[in-house]
């Protein structure tokens, strides 16, 4: 289960950009960007997520995943098409294989959503 690990990064990248916060801001939300030819599981990363954060700063932080296709481009077609994961990876209209791959590939921290405590004083529902 490569989630745990995948999980046990994010929760160390996060950590440090906290740490390099002089301000430290109350966290709600990490968002994710995880394609589909990842081979990354989006429930078992939640599962993870929930497990390793217990207990720590993150705890209660939702994180949200947001899967991306896979599409591919064929150069002798001229045309993006999206291929079946685990299926066939070549293109559908002329058979030549997947070369190139424009989406799907993705697993990184899109933003995280935050509070800090000067921003409170200005927007309490922060």
């Amino acid at each position: 289960m490569h989630e745990t690990d995948m999980t046990k990064a994010l929760i160390r990248t996060v950590a440090d950009w906290y740490d390099a916060q002089l301000d430290k801001p109350q966290i709600s939300k990490i968002h994710l960007v995880v394609g589909q030819f990842t081979c990354v599981e989006p429930v078992s990363l939640q599962f993870a997520y929930e497990v390793q954060t217990r207990d720590t700063f993150l705890a209660g932080v939702e994180l949200v995943i947001r899967e991306t296709p896979l599409i591919a481009f064929c150069h002798a077609c001229q045309q993006e098409y999206a291929p079946a994961i685990g299926l066939r990876y070549a293109c559908p209209d002329c058979g030549s294989p997947m070369a190139e791959i424009r989406s799907g590939r993705e697993l990184k921290i899109d933003h995280i959503e935050y509070c800090s405590d000067s921003a409170q004083a200005y927007a309490p529902n922060c």
